[in-house]
């Protein structure tokens, strides 16, 4: 047997993809295994994800993103824009396509960019403000684990925090995140943005990821949700930051990400194929 992949990165939050607009590649019930074995950067080809590409009865395609712990993410901005290269070097798809996910339909505007280059711009999931604990403040383990900071949740399709340190080098991430990732006020788990306000519509932020259980070089639903709470912020005076208009530039570990907060919310970002190949049993 054998079972072609491409592997493929945005701003180097990596991924494994499986083509399955034939028919099914890996059975729906081992895509799980599947994940957490190939994941695996000893023992596997290593990657933050597994995704998959089929047909839809509603978009152009769908797509899968299985994590490392075996879970199924609703969404993924670096792993929609890989999705999407993927679809713009095999000609599926030229310029725009639409693309199925848990979170909802997508919509994707795809050019090359020269030299092999490559960008994307993503419709994301409107920003969602609507948690009574905004801010969420902690109690008992929990403030005492985090008193230094305020933490702000937010949805993209995808639970965030998002905390706002004066740097973010020093933040210890994997002591931490860990804590309000998995606090009772987000049941199904969130992702963990540590957010540095660095000037004028500019952030930098390290993101600790649910389902790989460790930062990544980047996260797309993690620096919309952080450019989304940072502009709330500064619209309601509630912070006193830099201007954060509707058009941020947020870094992340791994490379840029620009993020648009008008009528819709977009972001737009590089990605990259880095091989192809087979595994054989």
């Amino acid at each position: 047997m054998e079972i072609y992949f491409t592997k493929l990165h945005g701003n180097g939050n990596d991924f494994i993809l499986i083509n399955e607009l034939q028919g099914t590649v890996i059975p729906d019930d081992m895509k799980p295994v599947f994940a957490r074995l190939y994941c695996d950067r000893r023992y596997g080809i290593g990657a933050d994800g597994v995704l998959f590409l089929s047909g839809s009865a509603t978009s152009l395609f769908k797509m899968r993103l299985f994590q490392p712990d075996e879970s199924e993410a609703e969404m993924c901005g670096n792993g929609i824009r890989c999705l999407g290269r993927y679809i713009y070097d095999a000609n599926l798809a030229k310029d725009f396509c639409t693309v199925e996910t848990p979170a909802g339909e997508i919509t994707m505007e795809m050019k090359g960019t020269g030299e092999g280059g490559f960008s994307a711009v993503v419709s994301m999931p409107t920003p969602r403000f609507d948690r009574a604990d905004i801010p969420a403040e902690g109690e008992g383990e929990y403030k005492e684990s985090i008193a230094d900071y305020e933490v702000y949740a937010v949805s993209v399709g995808v639970p965030h925090a998002v905390v706002f340190v004066d740097e973010i080098a020093h933040i210890p991430l994997d002591e931490v995140a860990p804590i309000i990732r998995r606090h009772h006020s987000f049941p199904e788990g969130a992702n963990v943005n540590f957010v540095e306000i660095a000037g004028e519509n500019e952030l930098r932020i390290r993101t600790f990821e649910r389902g790989i259980e460790g930062e990544t070089l980047s996260c797309g639903t993690g620096a919309t949700a952080s450019a989304a709470v940072a502009h709330h912020l500064a619209e309601q005076g509630m912070a006193a930051m830099a201007p954060i208009g509707t058009t941020v530039e947020v870094h992340t570990p791994g490379g840029p990400l620009t993020i648009y907060l008008d009528e819709e919310t977009k972001m737009e970002g590089p990605a990259v194929s880095v091989f192809t190949g087979v595994i054989t049993f």
